[in-house]
């Protein structure tokens, strides 16, 4: 029998309130409140990856245990199933992670983490819980969000603390993509920052991991654990799967290939390679993303989330070469930016999808134009080089990709990221492109979550944008405007279950819809 919204919503309310914080209808979830001769969770729990059988959970506790896990269809735990006891250790920062599967569809799943004391066994927790609901296999209604972009430029937890979480956790969404940006490794937080109004920014939590830059491991991973000391956030994550990607912060600002630390004094770590390895390393330890046995670090892949949706996330980042000029003439290894392999994923299961709408989760804007080094307008950081003209660079690895779209059929296709800290809609139209070949399509962009706001980039025409709509900072000195100035984004998408439209709603963290769109599918095919 599948579980009604009240019982959902008793099962919520019976974690607790976290700090005396909930938002309407929606209570923060119960953090167990150990002694010192217990073991205490220090970082809420995180489900993800959450398909119509399997789903993905994650905890974190203050020394090695030995975490005991069970799941339920019920918020009382009856006939609950139990898993087979996970170690953590120090080895992977006291993180644990698991995959539950064998699920059923379109169900709420309950489950609870305790941690017994690898030193005294007998030494347990109280319970920790959280809860997600799997992916149907008929059709119903979709709702989820993405955004992206925490605690940047010197923006951290104040006393309001990161409140777009809560905002979006009122909507209560199947899910959540964070579309990259998910930590700022290369900004230290401050105790506080003086804003232009002659007032004072003041960080009410600041660690040690935050205020440096991170270079070591466990400074890459004090990264993560400064995010998930917000009540907001864990409030959200306990009752929200959360579909991670990364970008460039995640390691440091743009890195690529052509990365030169030697004349960064910041860092005493010049390798960037050696860098993005132990970023990887903390983002799989710190999230609840699917390990792939064939590339243990991979972050691209696809969520099947019912006959209406497939999500595609991409990694802009990896695979990438060198950000040079952008202006070469024939696609070559160092031209690309997805990468050979994954392009060859990409159209491989795109042609594969039977899913009504093909959501692509992009960690960089297409048409914007992003320079590695904007003072000297140098260095193309993603696909548009800014010389709106027939495609170069990495604008062919792009236009091979839109190509195959329209050849292969492929429709209901739409594009989400963040990046670049401001909400908009773009609709690429063929007929206003110097490149033609493909089917038009929609790029929706939000962000930031908890960081700067700035104003807005200039786009590059090569394939056809135009502006349906645009929030941001002023630009030039009126821009990195805190989040407390209320310009925090999300995007909000919903799929109708019986008509199939999506509707598309651009948000600020106060609740206000922005803009909105409800698009058609196509059917024809």
């Amino acid at each position: 029998m599948k579980l009604t919204e009240t019982t959902r919503r008793r099962f919520l309310s019976s974690m607790g309130a976290v700090g005396g914080f909930a938002v309407t209808g929606l209570a923060m979830p119960y953090y167990a409140r150990g002694s010192s001769s217990r073991p205490v969770f220090t970082s809420g729990v995180q489900s993800g990856d959450v398909d119509a059988t399997s789903g993905v959970i994650w905890t974190r506790v203050d020394r090695p245990s030995r975490l005991q896990v069970e799941y339920s269809t019920t918020d009382k735990f009856a006939n609950a199933v139990r898993l087979a006891p996970l170690n953590v250790t120090h080895e992977t920062d006291l993180t644990g992670k698991l995959l539950l599967q064998g699920l059923p569809a379109d169900q709420e799943i309950f489950y609870r983490f305790r941690a017994a004391d690898l030193q005294d066994l007998n030494s347990v927790s109280e319970p920790i819980l959280g809860q997600f609901r799997t992916a149907p296999t008929q059709k119903r209604s979709i709702r989820f969000v993405w955004s992206g972009d925490t605690a940047g430029q010197g923006w951290g937890i104040d006393g309001e603390g990161m409140r777009t979480y809560s905002t979006i956790a009122y909507h209560q969404p199947d899910f959540m993509i964070h579309s990259g940006d998910t930590i700022y490794a290369d900004n230290p937080i401050p105790e506080e920052i003086s804003l232009r109004d002659g007032g004072v920014w003041k960080n009410r939590i600041v660690t040690d991991a935050k205020r440096e830059i991170a270079q070591t491991l466990e400074q890459f991973r004090g990264q993560w654990t400064y995010n998930l000391l917000d009540d907001h956030v864990k409030g959200l994550n306990a009752a929200c799967p959360v579909f991670y990607q990364w970008d460039d912060h995640e390691v440091l600002n743009n890195w690529s290939p052509s990365t030169d630390l030697r004349d960064d004094a910041r860092y005493k770590e010049k390798s960037v390679t050696t860098l993005s390895a132990r970023a990887s390393r903390a983002f799989h330890e710190m999230t609840p993303t699917r390990y792939v046995a064939e590339e243990p670090g991979r972050i691209y892949r696809k969520v099947a989330y019912g006959p209406l949706l497939d999500v595609f996330f991409v990694d802009l980042r990896t695979y990438r070469g060198p950000n040079s000029h952008g202006l070469d003439a024939e696609l070559t290894s160092d031209s690309r930016l997805l990468g050979e392999k994954q392009v060859a994923w990409l159209k491989r299961e795109l042609v594969r999808s039977t899913a009504t709408w093909k959501v692509i989760a992009c960690d960089l804007p297409i048409g914007l134009v992003i320079w590695d080094d904007y003072g000297k307008r140098k260095g193309s950081e993603s696909f548009s080089n800014g010389d709106n003209g027939a495609p170069l660079g990495r604008e062919l690895e792009f236009a091979d990709l839109l190509r195959f779209i329209r050849d292969a059929g492929i429709t209901n296709m739409i594009w989400l990221t963040a990046d670049v800290h401001y909400a908009a809609a773009h609709y690429y139209d063929p007929g206003k492109a110097k490149f033609r070949e493909f089917l038009p399509f929609w790029e929706f962009v939000a962000g930031p979550l908890h960081s700067g706001t700035y104003g807005p980039q200039e786009l590059d025409m090569t394939f056809g944008p135009e502006v349906k709509f645009m929030k941001a900072a002023p630009g030039g000195a009126e821009q990195n405007l805190p989040p407390s100035a209320g310009m925090q984004f999300f995007g909000l998408i919903d799929i109708d279950g019986q008509t199939e439209q999506l509707t598309v709603r651009l948000m600020d963290r106060n609740d206000t819809e922005l803009w909105h769109t409800v698009l058609d599918p196509d059917v024809s095919s």
